[in-house]
């Protein structure tokens, strides 16, 4: 008995060990079969993935309150200046020398001509102030002459008005001009004939009217109502028995009430290059219209830095109690011209 109990265990061991054998060689088998036919895309999964939401869980935000707050401030130290200037000075110069022996021939000569634009101006709505001086002096040396005068000019405009709408002024002006120096007329060989100086002539201009303003370039004065003093106070250079600058000799003084009309334009037309210029009617009341004066003024401008310019200035003028014929002048410089500001 004892025999066939350890015989039947013993086969019911065996029997566990093989059960056990074929369920290990089975699972190998299965996972076998795994491995080679399930294959994961693992960037395609990627495309379906759905990230979640900030703050998925509401929240409750407090509500914002806005409340003044006083916040103490300093006086600052501001004004407001309604004054404006500018100031334009130039100096030019020329000059040329030839030795002695130079086959082409020529004249030593120096030239120096200076001039000073000064303007100043206020500006407080309704009124309106404006001042303006004009300074022109330049004097030539050739050898073996005596030194010429080749420009001289002082002028001087004050102007005041107050708008009556946009583009339309009131105003009241008065104006000085004269010169320098002493002007000669040289006939060669004939000594120089003095024919003007300081006073002699000069002029003051008063005007009142309406003033045109469309924009700062353009200005148009209408002075209904002008009066202009002549003043000659060297009576040496008067002709005998004749009238010079519509004066007669023996005579200083002269007044002529006329209607007038002023226009300016002054603008920079291109870059570095500036045009200014004026133009004068003056229409004297009770004359004949060949007594009517017209005169243009015209600078044009290059700049070619900051301290050196080009610069062409001319005038016409057509007064008969002068000449009898219209005068002109003109003038082409190269030097340093100073802009404030």
């Amino acid at each position: 008995m004892a025999q066939q109990t350890d015989s039947l265990r013993r086969d019911s061991l065996r029997r566990l060990a093989f059960s056990r054998d074929s369920l290990q060689k089975d699972s190998l088998k299965l996972d076998s079969i795994r491995r080679a036919s399930i294959i994961v895309d693992t960037n395609l999964l990627n495309q379906y993935r759905i990230e979640p939401r900030r703050n998925a869980l509401p929240r409750l935000l407090p509500a914002v309150q806005v409340r003044p707050e006083q916040i103490p401030v300093t006086m600052l130290d501001y004004k407001v200046s309604y004054w404006h200037k500018n100031v334009i000075f130039g100096l030019n110069f020329s000059q040329s020398q030839f030795s002695n022996n130079w086959s082409a021939g020529g004249v030593n000569s120096f030239a120096l001509n200076g001039n000073l634009d000064y303007k100043l101006e206020y500006n407080k709505s309704p009124l309106d102030y404006t001042s303006e001086l004009i300074l022109q002096y330049g004097r030539s040396k050739n050898k073996d002459q005596m030194s010429r005068k080749t420009n001289d000019r002082i002028f001087w405009d004050n102007k005041i008005a107050t708008q009556l709408s946009k583009k339309w002024y009131f105003f009241a002006s008065v104006d000085f001009e004269s010169q320098f120096d002493k002007g000669f007329q040289y006939n060669d060989p004939d000594p120089p004939i003095l024919i003007s100086r300081f006073m002699a002539p000069g002029y003051i201009t008063e005007s009142v009217g309406f003033e045109y303003k469309p924009n700062k370039a353009f200005d148009l004065r209408i002075g209904t109502g002008t009066a202009r003093q002549t003043f000659v106070l060297d009576t040496t250079i008067l002709p005998k028995d004749t009238t010079y600058y519509g004066i007669r000799r023996h005579s200083t003084f002269k007044n002529e009430i006329a209607f007038q009309v002023v226009s300016t334009y002054d603008k920079d037309i291109a870059t570095n290059l500036h045009l200014n210029t004026r133009y004068a009617l003056f229409i004297p009341y009770g004359r004949s219209l060949v007594y009517i004066d017209h005169r243009l003024d015209a600078t044009l401008s290059a700049k070619v830095n900051r301290w050196v310019s080009v610069s062409i200035t001319g005038t016409g003028l057509y007064d008969y109690d002068t000449s009898h014929k219209i005068q002109g002048t003109e003038n082409l410089t190269f030097g340093i011209l100073y802009k404030f500001p």
